[in-house]
């Protein structure tokens, strides 16, 4: 008897108070409305596993895309589930691309090299280079390039000079730093 007269006064509390929008509880809603509420069993199962692929680690909306799809689930399916990943933030390309850059600069990768992975990695090149400029103007290739440099000048502290040159180099390209930057950091380090 208690719990009864207390769902009733649950229930009435609701329809007084809980308005969304012009919508009571318990007010009829057409099946337009229903159909943005509605998901498919295969659409639930598409977002759980995007969901797992984000908790292993974070993704740019492309990379998500493409492993979703080599699940085999449908591109419509996986493009309303990305596209609501990102409506709440849990995708954000731009983020991410940020903070691959800052990964890449701690590795005393260049800009070039910098660019490289992020498009490889799925970001799209519009952000990837936005993101690879604003960190050029900060002056962190900068830093990177000086830092690689003083890296390769102390492993090889005693070689001959040829072979320490032809190491930094060889670094600095894979690393994808511009040869100026480069030059510059040999003569002030090196010399």
């Amino acid at each position: 008897m208690k719990n009864r007269s207390i769902a009733n006064e649950q229930q009435a509390d609701l329809t007084d108070v809980d308005k969304r929008g012009e919508r009571t509880v318990g007010e009829a809603v057409s099946e337009v409305t229903l159909e943005t509420f509605h998901r498919s069993d295969e659409e639930n199962k598409c977002q759980e596993a995007a969901l797992r692929l984000l908790d292993a680690a974070a993704r740019p909306s492309e990379a998500l895309r493409e492993r979703l799809i080599k699940k085999e689930f449908s591109y419509e399916i996986v493009d309303v589930v990305v596209q609501r990943l990102i409506c709440v933030g849990l995708v954000n390309d731009e983020a991410y691309a940020r903070q691959a850059v800052r990964y890449c600069i701690s590795r005393d990768m260049g800009e070039s090299g910098t660019f490289r992975e992020l498009t490889r990695k799925g970001v799209d090149a519009d952000i990837a280079r936005r993101v690879v400029d604003e960190a050029k103007e900060e002056g962190s290739f900068y830093d990177s390039a000086y830092a690689l440099v003083e890296k390769i000048a102390k492993k090889t502290r005693g070689l001959d000079r040829q072979v320490r040159l032809r190491r930094l180099w060889s670094a600095a390209g894979r690393k994808g730093h511009s040869p100026d930057l480069i030059r510059q950091a040999q003569s002030d380090i090196f010399n």
